[in-house]
């Protein structure tokens, strides 16, 4: 086997011509960006800014979340570009098998399937707790055997009386009916939730600021500069998603002009929220008081706000709620990509007659999540995440410079500034993140990579188009 054959790739020109059809597009620039919104605001300010804030940066979380939206946005404009100049299903993979061939394409988008599930599987999970905090301060209590994982029994359960997390497994069932139901309704979902999340965080901040106490922030880095620095580190998986609704770009009635605007007006929103909900954070509560599960509710519970607390209790489900939707959605675009560039099964990438979704890959995965959110601990299934999506950072940002230089004479609806340097500055801080990873991490990554190369070689090297192609 000629080396060239696992770096075969597809004239960009071709690309939509010869792959398009079979999604509807019907996502207009707004949709796009609340579905870019949707998945980057969650857990990010509802856990993460104050575990931060009490155990790594105090104040100066703030700088954390600065630090990793110029990270991000690094990457965010090398996605732009292509989203303009390559229009279809698939984001980093198809990015990655047009500029730097097929076997890295193929294995971001095997990474994307594993991790982009696992993030549904997550936060579905997360939601679930909330759900059963709600419950128990309304007295209302779950049987045991459906209120949780096995082996996530809390003290004083006796072990073995968990056998599956159910609300978890239902949400991710859910989602998956809802996606199922034709991008237009789906959207419409998606984009309702997002606008009442982005009203709750405006709620909280308007609302919070009359209560800041500016000496909160005296001792801005208590943990030193390397503290917000490492809290970037964190942090930094809540600021991204952008990615994911790039996936729906053959979804989008016109891709090369709104794709680019949507990944960066997403990105932009949520990062004036985060820093301004920080503010008000760090300003309401000293960070050492600051409550790292539920800390807007406990800040506002404080100063004798313990109604809001329960509406961002509620709000916070529902909020997180459109992270699943995202990371589902981008999933299911990846898996159609491959399927219909023959790397894996055709099957799979047959469209509803109607509906015009990938029904199949759809339910497919939306049943792997809820596996993955049933029947594990949430620990477990974070160690899923995070590296296929760091590593898709990395190849869509030296893709877009590789083919910047290849390929200049391509018209680009927008075009990454400060090329070379912003892109560079993209891949070093994604390697220098996947460094903080768990070895665990690490060896679900590598048992994933071998399967992947098993499959491949097996199956999706002969079975590829450009196979096909070659041979005629």
């Amino acid at each position: 086997m000629a080396a060239h054959e696992l770096f075969r790739r597809k004239p960009v020109e071709q690309i939509e011509a010869v792959e398009g059809g079979g999604l509807q597009r019907t996502l207009g620039l707004w949709q796009l960006t609340a579905i870019g919104v949707g998945g980057i605001i969650g857990a990010g300010i509802f856990s993460l800014a104050g575990a931060v804030a009490n155990e790594t940066a105090g104040p100066a979380v703030l700088i954390s979340f600065l630090v990793a939206g110029i990270a991000s946005a690094a990457a965010a404009f090398s996605y732009a570009e292509f989203a303009g100049l390559i229009p279809r299903a698939g984001s980093a993979y198809t990015y990655g098998y047009a500029v730097l061939g097929e076997l890295v394409g193929w294995f971001i988008g095997w990474d994307l399937l594993l991790e982009y599930t696992a993030i549904v599987a997550v936060v579905a999970i997360g939601i679930s707790g909330y759900f059963n905090d709600l419950l128990g301060f309304l007295d209302i209590h779950l049987p045991l055997w459906m209120s949780g994982a096995p082996g996530t029994e809390p003290e004083g359960v006796a072990a073995g009386s968990y056998k599956v997390n159910l609300f978890a497994v239902l949400l991710c069932l859910l989602i998956a009916f809802v996606l199922n139901q034709g991008m237009r309704s789906a959207a419409r979902f998606e984009t309702l939730l997002v606008y009442l999340k982005v009203a709750l965080v405006v709620l909280v901040i308007v609302v919070g600021a009359f209560h800041v106490n500016s000496g909160n922030w005296s001792d801005f880095f208590p943990f030193g500069v390397s503290g917000a620095f490492t809290g970037a580190a964190t942090v930094f998986f809540a600021v991204f998603g952008y990615d994911a609704m790039s996936t729906a770009a053959e979804e989008s009635r016109d891709s090369q002009k709104h794709m680019p605007k949507a990944i960066l007006y997403s990105l932009g929103i949520s990062m004036v929220l985060y820093v301004l909900a920080c503010l008000v954070l760090t300003g309401m509560v000293p960070y050492t008081d600051i409550d790292s599960e539920a800390a807007f509710s406990s800040a506002f519970e404080s100063v004798g706000l313990r109604w809001l607390g329960g509406v961002i209790a509620v709000g916070a489900i529902l909020g997180i709620l459109t992270v699943l939707f995202t990371f589902l959605l981008g999933a299911t675009r990846v898996g159609y990509a491959m399927s219909r560039d023959g790397l894996l099964p055709k099957w799979l990438s047959g469209t509803h007659p109607v509906k015009k979704v990938p029904s199949r890959m759809t339910w497919i995965l939306g049943v792997a999540a809820a596996v993955i959110a049933g029947l594990l601990p949430i620990g477990e299934a974070a160690e899923l995440t995070n590296i296929g999506i760091l590593l898709a950072f990395v190849v869509v940002c030296v893709a877009v410079v590789v083919l910047r230089y290849r390929r200049p004479d391509l018209p680009r609806t927008f075009r990454c500034p400060g090329m070379p340097v912003v892109p560079a500055i993209g891949v070093a801080f994604s390697i220098w993140l996947i460094t903080f990873l768990q070895p665990e991490t690490w060896l679900r990554f590598a048992i994933w990579f071998v399967i992947g190369l098993v499959v491949y070689f097996g199956y999706s090297r002969r079975h590829s188009k450009l196979a096909d192609h070659h041979q005629k």
